[in-house]
């Protein structure tokens, strides 16, 4: 297949730190930040979520335990993370749908989700990428849905902490400001998109962003 021949990078930046990420992420806060993520998205009953770059399971497994009668999707392109996903899910006895892909070619109809999320993921991606990603957010998501997208700062804040340069080099976050990720929702179509709200955290500055789709008729 195609998607195996592409290259990505791994959920903690590198293949021998997917076991510290869990760990870490959790000490500094990031599960905090993840819920705060969840909040802003006014789940309802029956929705379906999609995840992308959900590495190893965190944000689709609190969506699942919180919200049961929700169908909840993640999306990942590293079968490493999946795995630890997979067994994360199995010890919280959530049903969780995980698929191998690419954000940039999501494998799901037209209109098939209400929310999608995106956490701590979109800094991974080159410029085109981030483009064809935001596109297909918009294809996926359902009249009057909405994306919920959090990451670290960009270079206008230059407080990016201890975690965010352990995990990640520098280039990875040069263009992840928030003009820029503002710009790239209003080019793929999203209607709306806004910075929710900016914080400061032990591994770096983050934002929350939101964006809708095409309002029902």
């Amino acid at each position: 297949m195609e998607e195996s021949r592409r290259t990505y990078i791994p959920a903690a930046g590198h293949d021998w730190a997917l076991p510290l990420y869990d760990p870490f992420v959790k000490l500094f806060g990031g599960d905090r930040a993840r819920k705060a993520l969840l909040d802003q998205a006014a789940i309802q009953p029956g929705h379906c979520v999609l995840d992308i770059g959900c590495g190893t399971g965190a944000l689709v497994t609190l969506i699942k335990r919180l919200h049961s009668d929700v169908d909840v999707v993640g999306l990942d392109p590293d079968p490493k993370a999946l795995a630890r996903a997979r067994r994360k899910a199995e010890r919280a006895a959530v049903t969780i749908q995980l698929d191998q892909g690419f954000s940039d070619e999501l494998p799901y109809p037209d209109a098939s989700f209400n929310r999608v999320f995106s956490s701590f993921m979109l800094h991974h991606l080159q410029a085109g990428e981030k483009e064809k990603t935001l596109r297909e957010v918009r294809r996926v998501l359902k009249p009057g849905g909405s994306l919920h997208l959090l990451d670290f700062g960009g270079p206008e804040s230059r407080q990016n902490g201890f975690l965010a340069r352990l995990f990640h080099s520098s280039h990875t976050l040069k263009d992840n400001s928030d003009s820029r990720i503002i710009a790239l929702m209003s080019q793929a179509g999203l209607a709306n998109p806004k910075v929710v709200r900016r914080q400061a955290m032990p591994f770096g500055k983050i934002a929350y962003y939101q964006a809708s789709a095409v309002p029902e008729p």
